[in-house]
């Protein structure tokens, strides 16, 4: 037999209005919103970084399936960029900054941008998906950081990630061609 809900609405109200002031993230949660901030910046990042990559290796592809796959990294590379305008949104939420210095993104990055000695379809997939499954490692090392300390960021991670995901899924299955 399941155990009935009782939700006590009078005091849940009360805890409510003693939070508001608070924002999104409140010191009740054990979140260290400063570091946050901070790591949600680096996942932006990599997210500026994976558009820049993928948006060259789209317009530098060359070769009898170039067309398609190109549309697929371009594809990607929107993602990316969505992805990390969703990172700044949540991070003003949270009363900080986005980051979107190029003097200091090359630090902040968690995977590399380099452009490949050869132009060949082939290197290029390799490279990114490298870089997509780094970046799937970072972000399931930060949704277990984040807990339940910060459920807003931690399903905004987890939505990144699927899409992460999804992105390595399909260039596994480009480079299985």
């Amino acid at each position: 037999m399941s155990e009935s809900l009782a939700l006590d609405v009078e005091r849940i109200r009360r805890e409510a209005r003693q939070t508001m002031a608070a924002g999104p993230v409140t010191s009740g949660q054990g979140m260290d919103t400063e570091r946050l901030i901070s790591v949600l910046n680096d996942v932006v990042s990599a997210e500026v970084v994976g558009w820049l990559r993928d948006t060259r290796h789209a317009v530098a592809t060359k070769g009898i399936d170039h067309p398609a796959v190109s549309a697929r990294l371009s594809t990607h590379a929107d993602g990316e960029m969505r992805h990390a305008v969703k990172l700044a949104e949540r991070i003003v939420e949270l009363g900080g900054r986005p980051n979107f210095d190029p003097a200091t993104l090359a630090q902040r990055r968690q995977t590399d941008y380099s452009v490949p000695d050869s132009a060949e379809l082939r290197v290029m997939l390799e490279e990114s998906l490298e870089a997509t499954r780094i970046v799937i490692s970072a972000q399931q090392e930060i949704v277990r950081w984040l807990g339940d300390r910060d459920p807003d960021s931690r399903r905004l991670i987890e939505s990144v990630l699927a899409d992460e995901e999804r992105n390595a899924d399909a260039l596994t299955s480009l480079l299985a061609v």
